[in-house]
């Protein structure tokens, strides 16, 4: 799978919002400061899953596999990573 450099700097910022939650819980900071944190985090990757689902089937409808029934698999894949979201 192909991702941008956008798309890694993404899980980067994640990575590094993630250590300043553990950082804030060992510091024993307010719940209701990690738990916005924790939020932030939730949906920066939900979107960050949203962006390598959308290329993948980008990438699937204008490289279309030889085999239409793989092809079908590849884009009913790609629907139940959405739906699931």
């Amino acid at each position: 799978m192909h991702c941008d450099k956008k798309t890694i700097n993404r899980l980067k910022r994640a990575e590094g919002q993630l250590r300043g939650i553990q950082k804030m819980i060992e510091d024993e900071k307010e719940c209701a400061d990690i738990i916005t944190q924790l939020s932030a985090v939730r949906s920066s990757i939900d979107r960050t899953m949203g962006i390598i689902v959308a290329e993948n089937l980008k990438e699937c409808l204008n490289n279309p596999a030889e085999d239409p029934e793989k092809q079908n698999q590849k884009i009913e894949q790609a629907v139940q990573l959405i739906v699931r979201k």
